[in-house]
């Protein structure tokens, strides 16, 4: 059995950590090398990077970071923001990323999922699947594109069926509403999405405690992503993982 992994998360911008609530109102949290390096030490069984910053200003993802990030780092490494294209991703590939995240352009032409696993393979073709509650109270999601600013109309689940048809090895799955919260993941979601799959599914946006991520396990996530708990040292990585295991979870101590 495959065992859950908790996975840090560096969003990116300028070359800086960021942080904000609903992918705004970022603040400075730090040096992405540093905290790459100090969170594989506490135990991280993967990173990711995302450059928030890049599909709203029209441009890729700031590939020496990436880079710089990688010379310090052995766990796999998860890279999105700006990703349009196949030649995108191997730029990333090339320049250390593991896997490459997708999200605005996937929304825009689908075939770059299937571009992106056709080259290099579904393992690397992550779709990043920002999803907010339907804003006329019917029940659902609705995906969310260009860092929470734009509708799409595209029922959330729906979505992540299609994606995986096109090639997805992976979702990430972040709650719009929820993101910087602190009130935990929306769990509902996340069943409702684990259930529609069968890919991995990586909870995203809210998480303020280990209870939190527990639960996000419990309803279906393969992997828990976090960033305020961790740059906010509240947690380290290794606390985090001894909750999750003495809680039943499957964790790589």
């Amino acid at each position: 059995m495959l065992t859950n992994r908790v996975i840090p998360c560096l969003d990116c911008r300028d070359g800086r950590v960021v942080k904000g609530v609903r992918f705004q109102g970022l603040r400075d949290a730090g040096d992405p090398v540093e905290l790459a390096a100090a969170y594989e030490a506490q135990g991280a069984d993967e990173l990711v990077l995302l450059d928030v910053s890049a599909t709203p200003e029209g441009r890729g993802t700031a590939v020496e970071t990436v880079r710089r990030v990688r010379e310090k780092l052995s766990i796999p490494l998860t890279v999105g923001g700006g990703v349009r294209t196949a030649e995108n991703a191997r730029a990333l590939l090339e320049a250390g990323a593991d896997k490459v995240g997708v999200n605005t352009a996937a929304v825009e032409n689908p075939e770059v999922i299937r571009e992106i696993a056709t080259n290099f393979g579904s393992q690397c073709a992550v779709v990043a699947l920002d999803a907010a509650r339907k804003e006329d109270g019917s029940p659902g999601w609705e995906v969310v594109t260009h860092s929470g600013t734009r509708r799409t109309g595209k029922d959330a689940v729906e979505w992540a069926r299609v994606v995986v048809e096109y090639g997805a090895g992976e979702i990430l799955l972040t709650s719009w509403d929820r993101d910087g919260t602190r009130s935990g993941y929306d769990l509902e979601l996340l069943r409702a999405v684990s259930e529609a799959v069968n890919v991995p599914v990586i909870a995203s946006g809210g998480a303020a405690n280990p209870q939190h991520l527990l639960e996000a396990l419990k309803a279906g996530a393969d992997a828990v992503l976090a960033a305020s708990i961790f740059h906010d040292a509240e947690y380290t990585v290794g606390d985090i993982k001894k909750f999750l295991a003495e809680g039943g979870a499957s964790i790589r101590l």
